[in-house]
């Protein structure tokens, strides 16, 4: 081989041109051949291995082929910067600007399989079960941003020629500018280590954040952003120092509590409520949740009621069972025998202040399951039957009417469609 190189270069003597121009297309054939060898063997051979692996054709599998691709394009670089100075008749300059190109490309390509490599590290750790209470696609992020900016120093260094030392030397007299340029990562990092510190937010936590229309599930936790998926399956992207300097809430402290909260009020009608008579009470005695408040009640009526009488006072000015108070003491009792309802939580019936729709009578407990579906249907059985049920207390619910809603139909042999729909409480005219 190496005679019928020197032959070829003594038949070329009177022509060097193309002794060197055959030098280097046999270079450029020989990096082309190593990329396709190199690239054949690792990538094609590790695609065989993954493939019998499980689970075959991962996200994981992928990734890991995309770094020895990577990695694979090194090996000819290093081939073409080798070659560069057997060039025969080659200047300086071009030779040193070949070695200086394939060794930036070099950087570039290693820095991009690290790249992929961090990515790899990101999906193997979020299938750990605490993944989503310690996400790290941060701080991988924060060391992309570090190689790559070493990865830039790097490759300028070597395409002007000088040492990396003199580039880094001149960071002090440039720290101003790259504070200005990469503020918001700074505060992003900053955000992010807080957030982490003192656990805020998870992935798949439930945050509300009205300033930035944010109400739902968290997706994604970044450097920069986070990613909320919202009820109405949209996605809201918010940056992640907006969760410092702003305020959120998050209602992992609920699914947590093992309690969700209903918070609602039956708007009673004011004119529906008065003192029950004997014959009334009687019949709420039926029920076995109000038997041992009637019993209460009728014994610290009967005390009051007798002092009262004893000091001369009139039967007018004395106390007796409300309609309202007993029905309140019954939704009460419902509730504190209801299975669904969290009974080591919070558990009230309460009068609100009377307005213009009648008296709140609020209802505020907690239901034992925290999902949203099954919570929505406890919470709509419990109004059910308390609907249901508040005419046999003597009470009705307030109701706003529309233009024709109090109207009652009127029936007559001959009827007078002048006179069908009359308000209710009034009387057709004499005629």
């Amino acid at each position: 081989m190496m005679t019928w190189l020197k032959d070829l270069q003594l038949a070329l003597e009177p022509y060097p041109w193309a002794y060197s121009a055959l030098v280097v297309v046999a270079l450029i054939v020989m990096t082309l051949a190593v990329n396709f060898i190199t690239k054949w063997i690792l990538f094609r051979g590790m695609r065989r291995v993954l493939d019998a692996l499980p689970p075959a054709g991962s996200e994981e599998h992928r990734v890991f082929l995309a770094i020895i691709s990577r990695l694979a394009n090194i090996i000819p670089a290093v081939v073409l910067a080798a070659g560069a100075s057997t060039i025969p008749g080659i200047h300086e300059i071009p030779a040193t600007l070949i070695r200086n190109l394939s060794a930036a490309f070099i950087v570039l390509a290693f820095s991009l399989a690290l790249g992929k490599t961090l990515d790899l590290v990101d999906l193997l750790y979020s299938r750990r079960p605490d993944a989503a209470d310690r996400p790290i696609k941060g701080y991988l992020q924060l060391m992309k941003i570090c190689i790559w900016t070493g990865a830039v120093f790097l490759m300028i260094a070597m395409l002007i020629n000088r040492s990396p030392l003199l580039l880094f030397s001149g960071l002090g007299a440039m720290a101003a500018v790259l504070i200005l340029i990469f503020q918001d990562t700074i505060l992003s990092v900053v955000a992010a280590m807080q957030i982490s510190s003192n656990d805020m937010v998870r992935i798949g936590d439930w945050i509300e954040m009205p300033s930035q229309n944010a109400d739902g599930s968290v997706i994604e936790i970044a450097l920069h952003t986070i990613k909320v998926q919202n009820w109405d399956k949209t996605i809201s992207t918010l940056p992640i120092r907006k969760l410092i300097t702003e305020s959120f809430k998050n209602w992992r402290g609920m699914y947590e509590s093992g309690g969700r909260r209903i918070k609602r009020s039956l708007f009673i009608d004011q004119r529906s409520v008065r003192f029950l008579e004997e014959d009334e009470i009687r019949k709420l005695e039926e029920f076995v949740l109000l038997n041992a408040y009637l019993e209460r009640k009728r014994h610290e009526l009967a005390e009051w009621n007798a002092r009262l009488a004893a000091e001369g006072a009139k039967p007018i000015n004395g106390r007796r069972i409300t309609n309202l108070g007993s029905f309140r003491a019954y939704v009460e009792q419902y509730l504190r025998n209801n299975r669904k309802i969290n009974q080591d939580m919070l558990l009230l019936v309460r009068q609100l202040p009377p307005g213009v729709t009648g008296i709140p009578l609020e209802i505020y407990c907690f239901t034992r399951d925290v999902q949203w579906i099954a919570h929505e249907e406890v919470q709509s059985d419990i109004f059910d039957h308390l609907l249901a049920i508040l005419p046999v207390f003597g009470l009705r619910v307030f109701q706003q009417c529309s233009d024709t809603s109090g109207m009652v139909p009127f029936s007559s042999p001959e009827p007078d469609r002048r006179e069908f729909y009359r308000p209710s409480g009034t009387f057709p005219r004499k005629k």
